[in-house]
């Protein structure tokens, strides 16, 4: 019996729609996540990307359990002296809503080349419409 290795150029890619309205932001993410790494495939590979696109819409409309609203926060360093910048949820909300889901997915897939390529088939909308209705997106629900 031969062990079954999945080849990227001939895995089929499907397109997924997520609605974030009302959705807690962990759970959007972990089924994100999944879909886009391809881990709910029979023929799901470790090192290939056997993912599908996912779309996730209404952003800004995501819920934080408890007390994140305020509480959590986001930090990023420029790497100069004074270059460290902190903002918590409700600012990051306020100026740019897509930054909340691309960060909570990004932390879910591998840190390395596959997890970039990976990363490239989410696409992260503020509204409920989005540009990829050519390419007949299935809903999909979020545990």
């Amino acid at each position: 019996m031969k062990t079954f290795s999945a080849k990227a150029n001939e895995v089929p890619r499907k397109w997924w729609v997520i609605d974030a309205n009302g959705q807690v932001l962990g759970q959007v993410a972990v089924k994100a996540a999944k879909l886009l790494r391809g881990k709910e495939k029979a023929i799901f590979t470790p090192h290939v990307d056997t993912g599908d696109f996912v779309v996730v819409i209404n952003a800004e409309k995501v819920r934080l359990t408890g007390k994140k609203e305020e509480q959590k926060s986001y930090m990023s360093f420029s790497g100069y002296v004074g270059g460290h910048k902190s903002e918590n949820v409700r600012a990051r909300r306020a100026r740019h809503p897509e930054l909340l889901i691309e960060r909570a997915v990004r932390g879910m897939i591998p840190h390395n080349r596959l997890g970039r390529a990976v990363y490239r088939k989410l696409k992260v909308y503020c509204g409920d419409s989005h540009p990829h209705a050519a390419q007949q997106p299935q809903v999909v629900k979020v545990a």
